[in-house]
């Protein structure tokens, strides 16, 4: 186990910046494709990579790849796969995955086969009838497309885009990791000022200032593979010290506003919770009225969008007096905006400069880059 094979699953759009973020972290054979980021790392690079990863959704164990076009095929291949060198005699290894365009469409039936594979395979390496599965949790995913079965091991648990500091109960209309990727195309690196007028629950905003601190967002929570017997404790040690010893400790401007005071007080909670409350602030604030007066700075937001947040007529004007806000300010601002409006750029009275497809969830969005106009 010297060296694994790892897969990365990324929201569309941000494989290249999870591929950079890997290769920061000095791990190998670094390839991006679609949807997901493929590399080579040691053991001691999962706890590392699941600690400081902020655009990746999980950090998964490539076991195997084989072609299968029978349920026979699909069992045998997953039967031969080394199982207990993960795998302990009571581990729980439930299953889950997905099948698109192959001959095995059943997922139901693909989970049932895998999971009988496994318990044959393990039965016969620990010598047993009965596996109590009562133990840490491993969980199997696999993914059929096109007839080829990749099978993985799940090291993370919960979603990498749950860092932990976010309100429970409180429905955000970003994920962490893509808010991370908008923060990151932005460019920002803690020398501006950062501004969302738009913040609602604060996600953009303490994300750069996640950025800027140079703090890795896994540092507040757990991941499954902390309690596998095969990777040795001290190694989530020694990457919390390692992510430690590389924050910077500076003075930022980082701001986010919203017009609705319960957002506000949520937003200042979950800062509170990413310990970064002490370098990001927020007001209660109209977004078609931001005003700052330095000679540059980014806007990073993402402003209502969609008939289930507001009237059409309501967001339309809402863009309008936004962008007229966004004209007033110095030829040194830039802007970025996230939305999935189809009349943006004609509302906010301007071209962007720069368009990039991303997904939120499953919307379809566009992030328009509105570059300074001077030097």
């Amino acid at each position: 186990m010297e060296c694994l094979q790892l897969a990365v699953p990324t929201l569309f759009g941000l494989e290249g910046l999870a591929a950079e973020e890997l290769r920061r972290l000095k791990i190998a054979n670094v390839k991006a494709d679609n949807g997901r980021v493929y590399c080579t790392a040691s053991v001691a690079d999962i706890p590392r990579i699941n600690m400081n990863l902020r655009t990746g959704e999980r950090v998964l164990i490539l076991l195997g790849r084989f072609r299968a076009l029978t349920f026979d095929e699909l069992f045998e291949g997953i039967k031969g796969l080394p199982w207990e060198d993960y795998v302990p005699k009571d581990g729980a290894f439930p299953v889950k995955g997905h099948s698109l365009n192959s001959q095995l469409q059943s997922e139901p039936a693909c989970q049932s086969i895998i999971k009988k594979a496994v318990v044959e395979r393990l039965m016969n390496k620990y010598g047993c009838r009965l596996l109590p599965e009562s133990g840490p949790l491993y969980q199997i995913q696999f993914s059929l497309m096109k007839d080829m079965v990749s099978v993985m091991l799940d090291t993370s648990g919960p979603g990498l885009y749950k860092r932990g500091y976010r309100e429970a109960g409180v429905i955000a209309p970003l994920r962490e990791t893509l808010a991370a990727g908008i923060v990151l195309l932005s460019r920002y690196h803690g020398r501006e000022p950062f501004c969302d007028p738009h913040c609602g629950s604060g996600t953009l905003a303490i994300e750069a200032a996640l950025i800027a601190r140079n703090r890795a967002p896994g540092l507040n929570r757990s991941f499954s593979a902390k309690k596998w017997d095969w990777i040795n404790g001290e190694l989530w040690n020694d990457a919390v010290e390692e992510s430690l010893d590389k924050e910077y400790h500076g003075e930022y401007d980082i701001w986010g506003g919203d017009i609705n005071h319960s957002a506000i007080v949520v937003a200042e909670r979950n800062a509170q919770n990413a310990e970064v409350d002490d370098i990001v602030r927020f007001n209660v604030v109209d977004a078609t009225r931001f005003r700052r007066f330095e000679p540059s700075g980014r806007v990073v937001t993402n402003p209502p969008y969609g008939e289930r947040m507001m009237e059409k007529h309501a967001v339309d004007d809402l863009y309008r007096r936004f962008g007229a806000a966004m004209h007033q300010l110095a030829g040194g601002w830039q802007v970025h905006v996230i939305t999935s409006h189809p009349d943006f750029e004609s509302l906010y009275g301007a071209q962007a400069d720069k368009l990039r497809k991303l997904y939120n969830g499953t919307i379809k969005c566009n992030l328009f880059s509105y570059l300074p106009k001077i030097k």
